[in-house]
């Protein structure tokens, strides 16, 4: 059996998410969606073959965005292109802003009382990506995108990760055409992007 039928990832009830304020695209309101999200008693983790097809569930995925800013103060974003061989099938062959992914049940065995949800997402980057220059994060809003089979059954958590320098390299193979890339550049090519990298950069650079 594959990965992805015997994973069992982090989900929350739609209704759920519904409950706290349903939204359409960008929501910069972190701090409440976060806090009601992932203190209630509503997560679970379930088999990663039934939710991607169940839109009843949102799968909650860290969707991190690197930003450099050089020193004439020119916003630079890490993105790539997603290779056949990179996370979610339909995704495939679009260029990305984000590094992220699901938080799996093996994350709650490995976090003996920790946050989950961080371990969850070190780990994926740690898979995805090599750092190697100093960093500040912060969680800055959610997307929520209904229009595509792909979006009813996810829900991203959007955090920014400020470099101050840019030396961010792909550890995964399927990462291709990967580096920093003017923001005026990515705004100039955006519909060559997945749709949840067209809703961040629109929402935080636009």
């Amino acid at each position: 059996m594959t990965q992805v039928v015997t994973e069992k990832i982090l989900v929350v009830p739609t209704s759920r998410f519904r409950e706290i304020g349903y939204f359409q695209g960008f929501c910069g309101d972190a701090q409440r969606y976060v806090r009601e999200l992932f203190d209630g008693p509503d997560l679970s983790f379930r088999p990663r073959g039934e939710m991607e097809q169940d839109p009843a569930f949102k799968q909650l995925i860290p969707y991190v965005i690197f930003r450099y800013t050089d020193a004439a103060g020119e916003v630079r974003l890490f993105q790539y292109t997603r290779g056949a061989g990179q996370g979610e099938r339909r995704l495939h062959s679009l260029r990305s802003v984000g590094i992220g992914g699901h938080i799996s049940d093996v994350d709650a065995r490995e976090a003996t009382g920790g946050d989950v949800y961080a371990i969850g997402m070190r780990r994926e980057l740690d898979e995805e990506v090599i750092v190697e220059t100093p960093c500040t994060e912060k969680c800055v809003g959610l997307i929520n995108e209904d229009q595509t089979p792909v979006g009813q059954v996810h829900l991203g958590v959007v955090h920014l990760f400020d470099v101050e320098r840019p030396l961010v390299r792909p550890r995964e193979d399927e990462i291709l055409d990967a580096g920093f890339r003017p923001v005026t550049e990515i705004l100039r090519d955006l519909d060559q992007f997945e749709t949840w990298s067209q809703i961040a950069v629109r929402a935080l650079f636009a």
